[in-house]
């Protein structure tokens, strides 16, 4: 059996996207092949929790670090699975050139790798990706587009291995009702990078059509002060909400607005297309959850998307015909697959106990 220690909190609550998708690979890995490891504060997920071959490690509100890096140098794992950002795993990196047995980690990059670029990412956060993600064993990436910006940033070579999507849970409402005004979903965080102030617009442009933001950030306030001196009566914001009531909200929607402008492969797409919603999202990191033209539309500039959402909101049969399609294509992106390819990677890894190189893995598989 192959032992694997998840840097990653398996708490339920938690809406993190690391968090998330480290626990939906944990539900999903074969109990008979594979052990898990992985952290918790509070009430750890069910499927977690009940899942055989699990040993879940509660961690104290203050001190984490010397209980996780006592972990990482002496729990006995095979590797140790998406190495996050954190003191402990800077500390880990370092101590092995003088620990017996080194443990091979994997790192995910899922984001674009040009941090200089996104003003919202500080100098201190960047040196300690580059101290720890970016000095795993084996880089993976969530999205071809990833994967360039690495190489082009860093000069590293990952493997890309998609972000998953639940599309049982993620489903279109066979009972629902047509909306009387066309509804624009926004789902993310409110930071300028992801776009909601381009929301705001298209709102002002298309008052026939009501625009729900889902989420907040740093933006919130300065957005609801915005709609409220432009007098945007079209504009809902929901704040963040829980996964059954995010699914609601994909279901209830007629086109997924997406304006953002860097990212790796975002969650939010996937689900969206789940659940049968054209989407209009960003040309700059071609999303592979969209396929333009068919699926929705991929944009570069705000008037770009504005066009496209114009011809959204006129054409319903296109709404419809888009999201059908859009169902369809993300189905190959289920976490049922994804995992699939998880677990030749893990037995691929654990084979080998000094990986020399990154690309190792690509060649053992």
């Amino acid at each position: 059996m192959i032992r694997i220690l998840v840097d990653s909190l398996a708490d339920g609550e938690l809406t993190n996207a690391q968090m998330v998708n480290a626990r939906e690979i944990i539900a999903r890995l074969d109990p008979a092949r594979f052990h898990v490891t992985a952290f918790f504060v509070n009430e750890p997920d069910p499927r977690v929790a009940n899942r055989p071959s699990t040993t879940l490690i509660k961690l104290p509100l203050r001190r984490q670090t010397p209980v996780i890096l006592k972990e990482f140098l002496w729990g006995g794992h095979d590797l140790i699975f998406y190495l996050k950002v954190s003191p402990a795993a800077k500390w880990f990196l370092r101590s092995r050139r003088f620990v017996q047995g080194r443990c091979p980690a994997l790192g995910l990059v899922e984001s674009q790798c040009d941090f200089r670029n996104e003003p919202t990412v500080s100098v201190e956060s960047v040196r300690l990706w580059e101290q720890t993600v970016l000095r795993s064993d084996y880089l993976f990436s969530n999205s071809h587009s990833a994967q360039r910006s690495l190489q082009k940033e860093y000069g590293a070579a990952s493997e890309v291995v998609p972000q998953g999507v639940d599309t049982a849970f993620f489903a279109c409402d066979p009972e629902r009702r047509e909306n009387r005004r066309p509804r624009v979903l926004f789902v993310g965080s409110l930071r300028p990078f992801k776009g909601p102030q381009v929301v705001l617009e298209a709102a002002a442009r298309f008052p026939q059509a009501d625009f729900v933001l889902v989420g907040d950030g740093i933006m919130g306030q300065e957005l609801r002060d915005r709609a409220k001196t432009e007098r945007l009566a079209n504009v809902i914001f929901e704040g963040p909400l829980p996964f059954d009531r995010v699914r609601e909200q994909y279901r209830q929607a007629d086109v997924f607005f997406f304006p953002s402008k860097w990212e790796g492969s975002p969650k939010v797409l996937l689900e969206a297309a789940a659940c049968g919603l054209p989407i209009i999202a960003s040309r700059r990191y071609e999303p592979e959850s969209v396929v333009d033209g068919r699926t929705g539309f991929l944009a570069s500039e705000p008037e770009e998307f504005f066009a496209c959402l114009q011809k959204l909101l006129l054409n319903p049969g296109l709404r419809r015909e888009m999201g059908r399609a859009g169902r369809a294509h993300i189905q190959k992106f289920d976490w049922a697959a994804v995992t699939r390819k998880w677990e030749e990677i893990f037995t691929a890894v654990a084979a080998t106990s000094r990986p020399k190189k990154r690309i190792a893995v690509a060649a053992a598989l």
